[in-house]
Protein backbone atom coordinates (compact mmCIF):
# COMPACT_ATOMS: atom_id res chain seq x y z
CA UNK A 1 0.00 0.00 0.00
CA UNK A 2 1.40 3.89 -0.49
CA UNK A 3 0.26 6.92 1.20
CA UNK A 4 -0.09 8.70 -2.60
CA UNK A 5 -3.01 8.26 -4.89
CA UNK A 6 -3.90 8.74 -7.95
CA UNK A 7 -6.88 11.00 -8.89
CA UNK A 8 -8.18 10.45 -12.56
CA UNK A 9 -10.83 12.42 -14.54
CA UNK A 10 -10.59 15.75 -12.58
CA UNK A 11 -12.16 18.58 -14.64
CA UNK A 12 -9.83 20.74 -16.56
CA UNK A 13 -10.17 23.69 -14.03
CA UNK A 14 -9.31 22.30 -10.87
CA UNK A 15 -6.46 23.68 -9.81
CA UNK A 16 -4.04 22.26 -6.73
CA UNK A 17 -5.48 24.13 -4.03
CA UNK A 18 -9.26 22.57 -4.90
CA UNK A 19 -7.97 18.93 -5.49
CA UNK A 20 -6.20 19.72 -1.72
CA UNK A 21 -9.76 20.70 -0.52
CA UNK A 22 -11.54 18.07 -1.93
CA UNK A 23 -9.53 15.37 0.39
CA UNK A 24 -8.41 17.41 3.33
CA UNK A 25 -10.65 15.65 5.55
CA UNK A 26 -9.44 12.48 5.44
CA UNK A 27 -5.97 13.79 6.90
CA UNK A 28 -3.20 15.91 7.03
CA UNK A 29 -1.74 16.05 3.22
CA UNK A 30 1.55 16.70 2.58
CA UNK A 31 1.14 17.36 -1.36
CA UNK A 32 -1.65 17.81 -3.73
CA UNK A 33 -1.20 18.12 -7.56
CA UNK A 34 -2.88 18.70 -10.55
CA UNK A 35 -0.43 17.12 -13.40
CA UNK A 36 -0.36 19.65 -17.12
CA UNK A 37 0.63 19.72 -20.15
CA UNK A 38 4.57 20.92 -19.92
CA UNK A 39 4.17 23.42 -23.24
CA UNK A 40 0.49 24.73 -22.78
CA UNK A 41 0.15 24.75 -18.87
CA UNK A 42 -3.01 23.02 -19.35
CA UNK A 43 -4.31 19.88 -16.89
CA UNK A 44 -3.97 16.70 -18.23
CA UNK A 45 -6.95 15.53 -17.05
CA UNK A 46 -5.15 13.75 -13.21
CA UNK A 47 -3.13 14.12 -10.52
CA UNK A 48 -1.61 13.21 -7.69
CA UNK A 49 -2.46 13.52 -3.42
CA UNK A 50 0.06 12.33 -1.42
CA UNK A 51 -1.29 11.83 2.68
CA UNK A 52 0.96 11.64 5.65
CA UNK A 53 -0.10 8.08 6.56
CA UNK A 54 -1.03 5.02 4.19
CA UNK A 55 -4.56 4.88 6.74
CA UNK A 56 -5.20 8.35 5.35
CA UNK A 57 -4.66 7.45 1.84
CA UNK A 58 -7.13 3.97 2.21
CA UNK A 59 -9.84 6.04 4.53
CA UNK A 60 -9.50 8.76 0.95
CA UNK A 61 -9.59 6.00 -1.74
CA UNK A 62 -12.85 4.50 -0.05
CA UNK A 63 -14.73 7.59 0.26
CA UNK A 64 -13.33 9.63 -3.11
CA UNK A 65 -13.38 6.81 -5.66
CA UNK A 66 -16.66 6.90 -8.44
CA UNK A 67 -17.48 10.49 -6.54
CA UNK A 68 -17.90 14.04 -7.97
CA UNK A 69 -15.79 16.42 -8.14
CA UNK A 70 -16.77 19.82 -9.68
CA UNK A 71 -19.60 17.90 -11.80
CA UNK A 72 -17.28 14.98 -12.90
CA UNK A 73 -16.65 11.35 -11.73
CA UNK A 74 -13.43 10.82 -10.84
CA UNK A 75 -11.36 7.42 -10.15
CA UNK A 76 -9.16 7.40 -7.17
CA UNK A 77 -6.79 4.89 -6.55
CA UNK A 78 -3.32 3.92 -5.26
CA UNK A 79 -0.41 5.18 -7.03
CA UNK A 80 2.22 3.10 -8.91
CA UNK A 81 5.73 3.90 -9.62
CA UNK A 82 6.85 4.30 -13.31
CA UNK A 83 9.12 2.05 -13.72
CA UNK A 84 13.15 3.86 -14.31
CA UNK A 85 14.13 3.12 -17.67
CA UNK A 86 17.46 2.53 -18.99
CA UNK A 87 19.10 5.21 -21.21
CA UNK A 88 18.94 2.49 -23.96
CA UNK A 89 15.06 2.14 -23.57
CA UNK A 90 14.98 6.05 -25.09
Amino acid sequence: MSNKLFVGGIPWATTDEALKAAFDEFGPIEEANVVRERDTGRSRGFGFVTFETEEDAARAREAMHEQDLEGRQIKVDFATSKPTRTRSEF
